[in-house]
């Protein structure tokens, strides 16, 4: 009995394991688990365990008993008009919500799922059939209609940390446009189109203004929520594609010819980005206390000399290293800040900032709120009291007072000598005839 128990928990802590790296990836058809197989493949290696299943698969879901099942979610489906079983818009946003991750491909055909799924994302897709065009960028084994253009890897966005090094081949791209809501500062222009490039329906004549044109084209969009959630969206299913990585690609007009794409490279990178393989940072011990103590105290008295510590740590594989920066800001703040400045790096991850408490009491934090592109949002903060002074701590003579001390001494002074004249005067009041 003893040894099932203990297969039993072998089990489940095993289960746990996997479910933390477990992808739900839903499909147009099964063939496109072939014609993508290399990116499928990478993803395996990295110790991912992907769960294929047709994206109006009856028996679809997210979530049991609570529970997410899966901890990634893959949405190479560009054409699906209805999600089947539990699945839809509504729960893929509630799983996002939950601090899932998702990758969605989409292409010219996409139907009316991804079209609602960018919306909640801050992103808009083009009109069913349109495709990305450009006659100035397009490659030489294109069928006539220019819509297999040729990217510039330096239309990527200017974060290593999300699209990996921009020092590579061009990118082959073949799909639908993009735009981003303007106003919503969480989405990310990870991969523009040229300034010749324009989307519409590749068969009619432009009658109408494209949906989009120019640099405001995008192919590849990025979103990090408020609660470090990430989402990608990219408007061609090709690009992710065998064909697209393997294949040679040159411009048809007289440029150079590279063997291979940087589809992969691009591609490798945004995957292990939107599931949170790079980019994550975490604060592992915070600590702050008096000079000249080691202790925090219950609370601060103004104009307390005070050292403030933090720890910060950036995954890297299945480890925690340090994190080295030198923009880390600490603000003290009562409402509105009282303090702001840059901590100092004193090594291996260890930031540091000491200052003085303003002549200002009542509950303050300290409060690190670090956001920079392609990194999670770092928010950490530790709250203390600060009280005045007691009425053992005042100064019993102050500098700046002493104009009125020699004030109130010289008046006392004059009337003491007042006194005096007052006292010992005698006036002659003896009478004196005329």
């Amino acid at each position: 009995m003893k040894f099932f128990s203990i297969l039993f928990f072998l089990y489940l802590a095993f289960s746990a394991t996997n479910a933390g790296s477990s992808i739900l990836v839903l499909l147009d058809n099964l063939a496109i688990k072939e014609t993508h197989s290399i990116f499928f493949k990478t993803l395996q290696d990295r110790g991912y365990v992907l769960t294929f299943k047709l994206a109006d698969d009856a028996n679809l879901l997210l979530s049991k008993y609570g529970e997410f099942v899966y901890q990634h979610l893959i949405i190479f489906a560009p054409t699906v008009e209805e999600l089947g079983g539990a699945l839809s818009v509504e729960a893929i946003t509630d799983f996002i919500d939950g601090g899932g991750n998702v990758l969605i491909a989409g292409s010219s055909q996409s139907g009316e799922v991804l079209h609602e799924l960018a919306s909640e994302c801050g992103f808009e897709v083009d009109e069913e059939g349109a495709a990305v065009i450009d006659h100035m960028n397009f490659d030489i084994s294109d069928q006539g209609q220019h819509t297999l253009i040729v990217a510039d890897p330096a239309n990527l966005i200017d974060a290593p940390i999300i699209v990996g090094d921009k020092n590579i081949s061009p990118l082959l791209y073949k799909g639908t446009g993009l735009i981003a809501d303007a106003e919503n500062p969480l989405v990310l222009r990870l991969l523009t189109a040229s300034r010749s490039a324009y989307s519409y329906v590749p068969d009619q004549l432009v009658k109408e203004y494209p949906h989009a044109v120019g640099k405001n084209t995008l192919l590849i969009a990025g979103l990090q929520a408020r609660n470090n959630a990430r989402v990608l969206f990219s408007g061609s299913l090709f690009f992710f594609s065998d064909e697209a990585f393997t294949s040679p690609v040159q411009k048809a007009q007289g440029g150079k010819r590279y063997e291979k794409s940087g589809n992969q490279n691009v591609a490798l990178a945004m995957a292990q980005w939107v599931f949170k393989e790079s980019g994550v940072l975490q604060v592992s011990s915070v600590t702050h206390h008096k000079v000249g103590e080691k202790q925090p105290p219950a609370a601060y008295t103004i104009m307390d000399d005070v050292i403030y510590s933090v720890k910060i740590e950036k995954l890297s594989g299945d480890r925690w290293l340090p994190y080295e920066t030198n923009d880390l800001q600490l603000e003290f703040v009562r409402i509105d800040p009282f303090v702001r400045m840059t901590m100092k790096h004193i090594g291996n991850g260890h930031y540091e900032a000491r200052f003085k408490i303003p002549d200002v009491y009542g509950v303050y934090q300290f409060k690190i709120d670090y956001m920079r592109i392609g990194l999670t949002h770092l928010y950490s903060t530790t709250q203390v009291s600060v009280r005045p002074l007691q009425h053992t701590q005042y100064e019993r003579f102050i500098p700046s007072a002493y104009p009125y001390y020699v004030s109130a001494f010289s008046m006392m002074g004059g009337v003491f000598l007042f006194s005096l004249l007052f006292l010992h005067y005698k006036e002659d009041t003896k009478f004196k005839p005329e």
